[in-house]
């Protein structure tokens, strides 16, 4: 038997601790954290970074959004892009780091890193009641191939991808049926829109899949207004 997660498939029971149904108000976890940014401890390098906001409900399950950095970035580089509307709509942000200086699948295939995301999440699932309704995966440049080529192929797991300024998709098994937000800059210097975001986003609309695609006039970023698009796909 083939080990599916060679093809990027990780656990289907990965966020089995938590339940998508509200909990009692008595019902709080002893081991959820103060907000603010934690590292989790799974590795004493290049360690993932947990972001809780303030005022995180204890009566009720919260949505998770995965955010994966860019080649040659680490966590803190993008959790500001994302905590601002982790406080406003009160979700978690987890922010793993790659093993090396890209994710795994950029380099050579799934890997550590998929090993990795799975811990965290684990970790995560064991401290808060995730709504399994709302988690996505989302990233930026090599973060955002990442997102999309792990959460299409986890599609069971992730129920929306957002890719900003993501190159390329590797998509072995499909599962499930993610919501896909993609947004690209129209003048981006590093992945020409034509052969990235406009291909990826025809191929997944082909595909079957519900995608919201955004061009925005910018180069190679995240452009804050464009955030605000795909926090509002991801909650509505």
């Amino acid at each position: 038997m083939f080990d599916l997660s060679l093809f990027g498939r990780m656990s289907p029971d990965v966020l089995a601790a938590t339940s998508g149904t509200p909990a009692s108000p008595s019902a709080v976890l002893p081991s959820a954290l103060p907000s603010g940014r934690h590292s989790l401890g799974l590795s004493e390098q290049r360690d993932a970074v947990l972001y809780v906001p303030p005022d995180l409900p204890a009566d009720t399950a919260v949505p998770l959004l995965v955010m994966f950095h860019g080649a040659g970035g680490f966590p803190e580089k993008v959790l500001p892009f994302i905590e601002p509307h982790a406080q406003r709509h009160r979700f978690l942000v987890l922010a793993p780091h790659s093993t090396f200086a890209t994710w795994d699948i950029v380099i050579g295939g799934n890997g550590p890193d998929l090993a990795r995301l799975q811990q965290a999440l684990r970790e995560v699932a064991g401290r808060y009641r995730i709504d399994t309704g709302r988690v996505a995966f989302a990233g930026f440049s090599d973060g955002a191939s990442y997102a999309l080529s792990i959460g299409v192929t986890n599609g069971d797991i992730a129920s929306h991808v957002i890719a900003f300024s993501g190159g390329f998709m590797s998509i072995f098994v499909q599962e499930g049926q993610p919501r896909i937000f993609i947004a690209h800059g129209q003048r981006d210097e590093q992945l020409p829109i034509a052969t990235s975001g406009r291909q990826n986003a025809g191929k997944l609309t082909a595909a079957g899949y519900d995608v919201q695609y955004v061009e925005f006039d910018g180069l190679h970023i995240i452009d804050p207004g464009v955030v605000a698009r795909a926090i509002d796909f991801f909650l509505a």
